[in-house]
């Protein structure tokens, strides 16, 4: 049931942004009375599943779900017309209008999916204010990442980070964004004993968080409570049960999560045994459990989710809608902005590993249905498709947006032939990339 309920969500969100981004090539076409042949939510090779024309246009829904387009007349695109580009243009073709339209009209969807994310950024803001996690709530202070405590940083278990980049926190969430992905390397720590210092950070502290697997560096340091168990897991086959305290590993004390997961680390990739020692009911006991090596994280999980103890709640904030409209502006610049930036990590190979397809993108809902939730996705996955769709590769709306920006500072057009080739790479460049991301999601689901 989990899976159809994410499997529900994912097709509505990607079928609401991609006829919005359809739509939005659609109306600037239209605008500069360019001819619409059809219309379609998802494609419809050798068939469709609904059609119906209306005027010039003819509106459907196809069986394909991996997209969606506009066949608009007189224009290289997906559908390969060369038929259509053999004949001598007519004036309602795109090829007829100057360069300056049909780059308006290469730029409409990615706009329209800009716009709606920012939009719904803003309702979500109005509706459902937001959750933060404040300082006031680390009882413990913060948990430091084994692997980023061998970058030597100065930071240690228990500080309490009051500002970055000399702006006071407000949400302990965002520190590690700040620092991997924003350029913040300042940091004012408060010492378990209430004194202060300023840590400098290497400029290529970001570098080093991604090779150590550090990327979520710091988090609230609390006990090792089993909230729940992940069934089939090694901690699973080894009987561990929802509320065991684990205290301790291989007779070594591990009073916090963070203490557990250093003793965890192990270069070594095999398979290893190791003894828990915890308590259930009141009562000391010990488990004997393998663990199993997970190269993401750098160590070596057993299967279970621990739960977050009473005192570590976020605070609800509310906004009006004036705070709502600029809250919802500074979440989209941002989500834009740190999205952009991973982009380079993908030629990684850590990151290539850890690309995705619809698996991935489905794992981003709940397994129950939550419209905050939902909406607040589908705001991500807008601003994402926005900019995939930007990038400069052929058979993208980027890669359109090149050659007319070619045509345009050279007062040449570049030749049909050049725009089919390319046309025909990028379209196999990009079945390429699905296969392998959801390849990978396959992989994942089986062997991970």
């Amino acid at each position: 049931m989990d899976f159809w309920i994410k499997a529900a969500q994912l097709v509505l969100s990607l079928a609401i942004l991609i006829t919005l981004h359809e739509f939005g090539h659609y109306i600037a076409a239209r605008a500069f009375k360019i001819r619409v042949e059809k219309f379609y939510l998802f494609f419809d090779p050798w068939f469709s599943l609904l059609k119906k024309k209306i005027g010039q246009t003819e509106w459907g829904i196809g069986w394909l779900p991996l997209g969606g387009y506009v066949k608009i007349a007189g224009m290289v695109d997906e559908s390969m017309d060369k038929e259509q580009m053999a004949q001598p243009p007519k004036p309602d073709e795109f090829r007829s209008k100057p360069a300056w339209q049909r780059l308006i009209v290469m730029i409409a969807g990615v706009t329209v999916n800009v716009i709606v994310g920012l939009a719904i950024y803003i309702l979500v803001v109005a509706a459902w204010g937001d959750n933060v996690i404040e300082n006031d709530s680390l009882k413990h202070g913060l948990a430091v990442n084994p692997n980023f405590t061998e970058l030597e940083s100065g930071i240690e278990d228990g500080d309490i980070i009051t500002a970055v980049d000399g702006e006071p926190v407000e949400n302990v969430n965002l520190i590690n964004i700040q620092i991997f992905l924003r350029g913040a390397r300042s940091l004012e720590v408060q010492k378990p004993d209430g004194t202060t210092e300023t840590i400098k950070l290497a400029e290529n502290i970001d570098d080093k968080m991604w090779e150590n697997g550090a990327v979520m560096a710091f988090a609230p340091r609390t006990y090792n409570v089993v909230d729940s168990v992940l069934p089939g897991s090694p901690a699973d086959r080894a009987g561990l049960k929802q509320g065991d305290s684990i205290t301790g590993i291989n007779g070594e004390a591990t009073p916090f999560f963070n203490d557990f997961q250093s003793a965890l680390i192990n270069k070594t990739k095999d398979s290893v045994k190791y003894r828990l020692d915890l308590y259930r009911n009141g009562e000391k006991q010990s488990l004997d459990v393998y663990g199993k090596w997970n190269d993401e994280s750098g160590h070596y999980t057993f299967g279970f989710i621990r739960s977050n103890p009473d005192w570590l709640k976020p605070t609800h904030r509310t906004f009006t809608l004036g705070e709502s409209i600029q809250q919802g502006f500074h979440k989209a610049i941002w989500t834009m902005h740190d999205y952009s930036a991973q982009l380079p990590l993908i030629f990684t190979s850590r990151g290539a590993q850890s690309v995705g397809g619809f698996g991935a993108i489905g794992g981003l809902f709940p397994a129950t249905w939550d419209w905050q939730v939902f909406w607040g996705t589908t705001a991500f996955i807008s601003l994402v498709l926005a900019i995939m769709n930007i990038l400069p590769i052929p058979a993208l709306d980027g890669g359109h947006i090149v050659f007319l920006l070619y045509e345009m500072i050279t007062g040449k057009e570049a030749p049909q032939k050049v725009l089919e080739y390319a046309q025909l790479v990028g379209f196999i460049l990009l079945i390429s990339i699905f296969i392998y991301a959801n390849g990978n999601d396959i992989y994942r689901y089986f062997f991970d």
